[in-house]
């Protein structure tokens, strides 16, 4: 890893780089946002900056604004599904990161109890990310 550049061994930046498969949501020159594979609820949002940063902390704060602006507007779309939702941020192991590149999940509620306990979440299928991507789209 270089210090601007992506990590060889990181999900995100091959995401970033199309080397991998995603279900974009959301897309500037900055940052990206991608459907969650592993959702805690239905349309669970995950928010990037392009550019591999392990930690919030590490986000050069020039880039605060960009990144910002592409949360709140991710954040808008996300209430398209549900005006409820948290906004998360894990930094570090034990606080529950499993992906060492900077990113917020945007996780909608719709009354059920608490998306976060220890429990098998399913794979997201293309059908129903077919029809998630058709309702947060850009309209």
């Amino acid at each position: 890893m270089t210090e601007n550049g992506p990590a060889d061994d990181c999900i995100f930046c091959a995401i970033v780089a199309r080397r991998a498969p995603a279900w974009i949501v959301y897309e500037d020159a900055k940052c990206l946002a991608f459907l969650d594979l592993f959702p805690f609820t239905r349309g669970h949002l995950l928010v990037i900056p392009k550019r591999h940063v392990p930690r919030l902390t590490e986000l050069p704060r020039s880039e605060y604004e960009e990144f910002f602006h592409a949360l709140a507007t991710v954040c808008r779309r996300a209430d398209r599904l549900s005006p409820d939702y948290n906004v998360a941020l894990n930094q570090g192991a034990r606080a529950g990161q499993i992906v060492f590149h900077l990113h917020f999940h945007i996780i909608p509620r719709y009354g059920e109890p608490n998306p976060f306990h220890q429990s098998a979440r399913n794979r997201l299928s293309d059908t129903d990310a077919r029809a998630l991507l058709r309702e947060l789209g850009d309209g």
